[in-house]
């Protein structure tokens, strides 16, 4: 299987604390692949040096066959790269209208992408006139997705998409994510291993700074020591 990301040996700094000391990751095209470890690790960090927010200093990061590091944060993203924070961080005085209509990279991409974005998430389009901060924690973190999928990106980066939501919301989201996944290739941040293990193909185990250990999902599963070892829970 070809690998449309791939991550060798990147090292970032902010400011003066050295937050990855060498991670690499590799992202199959057509995948769901998890980064993991404990709070701290650098998971976050590693996708927001991905798209350029906090730069790596060394290593190399080849997206689609280009070496992107080094590049403009826009630039980056107009490649075919969406990027969901963690938190959310929707418009909340913005309609979910306006929240997906801003997130158009070419005039027009909404209304091309409209019926994908609302087979996915239905309560949206009921919802679509409604202000973003009048939505619960549920439908701002479908909305964050959402807008992620207004242009027509090949990669999607996800950072904790469980964070905060009840059970039956976090179900919602992994036939959500199964769901664009048909469509495109994920590479999410999960603090939840059952809802990772649920939806996964692969992973890599972030740890102080460094990726650790790396493979199949369905093999980590029954891992235990390893899951007790890195991520402290069985």
């Amino acid at each position: 299987m070809n690998s449309i990301l791939e991550v060798t040996d990147i090292h970032t700094f902010i400011g003066q604390f050295h937050i990855l000391e060498g991670v690499s990751v590799e992202v199959p095209e057509g995948s769901i692949t998890v980064l993991l470890g404990r709070n701290g690790a650098g998971k976050t960090t590693t996708l927001k040096s991905i798209l350029g927010l906090t730069p790596p200093s060394k290593g190399t990061i080849t997206f689609a066959g280009e070496e992107i590091q080094g590049q403009f944060s826009y630039k980056i993203a107009s490649k075919g790269i969406g990027y969901v924070p963690e938190r959310r961080a929707i418009f909340r005085d913005l309609s979910v209208e306006e929240n997906l209509k801003i997130a158009e990279r070419k005039k027009g991409d909404l209304t091309k992408r409209a019926d994908f974005i609302f087979e996915i998430f239905p309560d949206l389009k009921r919802l679509i006139k409604l202000p973003g901060g009048n939505l619960s924690g549920g439908q701002q973190q479908m909305l964050a997705v959402a807008r992620a999928l207004v242009a027509d990106n090949s990669l999607l980066l996800i950072d904790e998409p469980s964070e905060g939501l009840a059970p039956v919301i976090i179900e919602q989201m992994i036939e959500a994510i199964h769901q664009l996944s048909d469509h495109t290739t994920v590479l999410l941040v999960e603090q939840n291993f059952i809802m990772a293990s649920q939806l996964a193909d692969r992973y890599t185990i972030i740890e102080s700074g460094k990726s650790v250990k790396s493979g199949l999902m369905k093999e980590l599963i029954d891992d235990e020591e390893t899951i007790r070892r890195y991520l402290g829970a069985t």
